[in-house]
């Protein structure tokens, strides 16, 4: 078991997470963030990548990545520690008063304050019920594009009718081989913009368009060859494929935080907004995952959150310090922490 001590463990290291890294390296707390994923980011970078942003103070136009990329660059001076493609398993509070952290890979790490960052709670993507499709998840099964050049030049089947599914159809026709997308009804749950441009490129030649669902998956060692498509009269048949993407949706869940005895409220936590503390004195919640009077779910309310859970954090974690509040723009003593002195 790998104990660590730290001043604060963050769950969820999403951009509210990694900003409150940075609100907390401004007054010299350090971090250990859990992820149940296996990067930083959370959302932005599993369901978002390459979408563009474009209400984030500053910044005109950025993709999920980006901001992901921008963060933790902005948070390097601060030297926060990452346990990635960990769960949060248990929360106990110790006779010392702090807090212990323990994950399903056998890290403890114990805190002074715990700050819940989760968004959502970890999601999964929903799988296609397709036998054997786990042999081919990550080689020929994609449930999310991290880079669309990984798929240039392949014949690529998508799957689903809602935004996801048209939105992929139309980024990666250009640059794919070939590609055929797939709902079980000619009906669609995306915006109708999307659904007219998939029109027009299958009347271009450049899409085609099967109301049917995929049966099977055939290859060897996770490579894809080919797919067997099931029309709606129940037709079979098989058709080339290197590359499946499945956009049906995810599986939410809060997991172990809804056994932390936090007064849950429709699978949101309760906060004040003074300092975004929970009823249990020493834990936080910011982001999507924090309710309060007047909450809106955008990142810059919870980047708005974290900064004041930040100042309060402080007062747990340096009882016998004073709090002297500065800014970035005219305090040396920040600007050498940042390394821009």
């Amino acid at each position: 078991m790998a104990v660590h001590e730290t001043d604060v463990a963050i769950v969820g290291a999403g951009p509210i997470g990694l900003f409150a890294v940075f609100e907390l390296g401004l007054l010299d707390l350090k971090a250990h963030l859990v992820d149940i994923l296996d990067r930083p980011g959370g959302q932005l970078t599993e369901l978002y990548p390459e979408k563009p942003i474009y209400d984030i103070p500053g910044l005109p136009v950025v993709t999920g990545q980006e901001l992901a990329d921008r963060l933790m660059h902005q948070i390097k001076p601060f030297g926060a520690t990452f346990h990635l493609g960990q769960l949060t398993r248990a929360l106990e509070k110790l006779p010392d008063g702090r807090w212990k952290i323990s994950t399903d890979a056998d890290v403890e790490i114990v805190a002074p304050v715990v700050v819940i960052a989760a968004g959502g709670g970890s999601f999964t993507p929903k799988r296609p019920p397709i036998a054997g499709i786990e042999a081919y998840e990550g080689k020929s099964v994609f449930y999310a594009v991290r880079k669309m050049d990984a798929f240039r030049g392949r014949n690529i089947v998508i799957a689903g009718g809602g935004d996801s599914a048209l939105d992929w159809t139309l980024n990666l026709a250009p640059i794919a081989k070939s590609l055929t997308l797939v709902h079980h009804r000619d009906g669609f749950r995306a915006a109708q913009h999307s659904v007219n441009r998939m029109r027009e490129l299958v009347a271009e030649g450049k899409v085609r368009f099967h109301v049917a669902s995929v049966k099977a998956l055939h290859g060897e060692g996770g490579v894809l060859e080919a797919v067997t498509l099931s029309g709606a009269d129940k037709t079979e048949w098989r058709h080339e494929a290197d590359a499946f993407l499945p956009f049906f949706g995810l599986t939410m869940k809060l997991g172990p935080i809804a056994e932390f005895g936090l007064n849950l409220n429709e699978n949101l936590i309760p906060v004040d907004t003074e300092k975004f503390q929970t009823g249990v004195p020493g834990i936080f919640a910011i982001g999507d995952i924090a309710t309060y009077a007047g909450k809106l779910k955008l990142i810059l309310s919870g980047f708005h959150e974290a900064a004041l859970m930040a100042q309060a954090a402080f007062h747990i974690c340096r009882p016998n310090e004073k709090l002297r509040f500065q800014y970035t723009t005219s305090s040396s003593s920040l600007q050498k922490k940042l390394g821009v002195a």
